[in-house]
């Protein structure tokens, strides 16, 4: 998937040496589309005008799929799971239980005012997560996303607006894949698709992986 800009420019390389934004971080656990993105509509708004400090919402998402303003719209509903049209870019992509769903509301600084920058930054996190599991993430040169090997493993899409960013990442864990089956991931062949039960253990303590999910946010991104 790719990101969305509502409007904004690049900007100047920031001070690295200046203190480390808060960020608050919310469990969320299991939650309806719909509720999730009305909850990221509400703290976007608070965000831009800076009446909340940066979130991290980290959830799982009832089954839908989401079409972003890459795709070509479709039908209401595929195989029993409704599609909703969505702000961030790329395609339609799957979401479901056994899914890690990452969300920040992040105003990104002035050194990282790079949507393309941003979106390597969230694989980076990624593949940190993988990394500690011993799965080795990888980038593929013109797409977005991290893979495992020649299967993709994690999709992304984002969009800005006035230079907070929101929507984000879903890493498959221990997620059902034959719900991608139905439609063309990210307009793939639906069998490229693979999660991390796949290739490693999931730990018992961290079933979503959201701990590690969060330590290496707060690592790629400063926090």
């Amino acid at each position: 998937m790719q990101p969305v800009d509502d409007g904004a420019r690049s900007g100047a390389a920031g001070d690295p040496s200046r203190a480390r934004p808060p960020l608050e971080v919310r469990r969320l656990g299991r939650l309806s589309y719909a509720a999730a993105h009305a909850l990221q509509e509400e703290l976007l708004a608070a965000r831009i005008e800076g009446r909340i400090p940066d979130q991290l919402l980290l959830l799982e998402h009832e089954p839908v799929i989401t079409l972003g303003r890459g795709g070509e719209p479709g039908p209401a509903e595929v195989g029993g799971v409704p599609v909703l049209s969505v702000e961030r870019g790329g395609d339609a992509t799957y979401h479901g239980p056994g899914q890690l769903v990452v969300y920040p509301i992040l105003m990104l600084e002035e050194e990282r005012r790079d949507l393309h920058r941003y979106l390597r930054d969230l694989e980076e996190v990624v593949i940190g997560v993988l990394a500690g599991l011993g799965v080795a993430g990888s980038r593929k040169p013109g797409l977005t996303g991290v893979w495992v090997g020649e299967r993709k493993i994690c999709s992304l899409g984002v969009a800005v607006r006035r230079w907070v960013a929101w929507h984000g990442f879903a890493l498959n864990v221990h997620t059902d894949l034959a719900a991608f089956h139905a439609f063309r991931p990210c307009g793939l062949d639906p069998r490229v698709m693979t999660r991390v039960s796949d290739h490693a253990p999931v730990p018992a303590e961290d079933p979503l992986l959201e701990a590690a999910a969060e330590r290496h946010f707060r690592r790629v991104f400063g926090r």
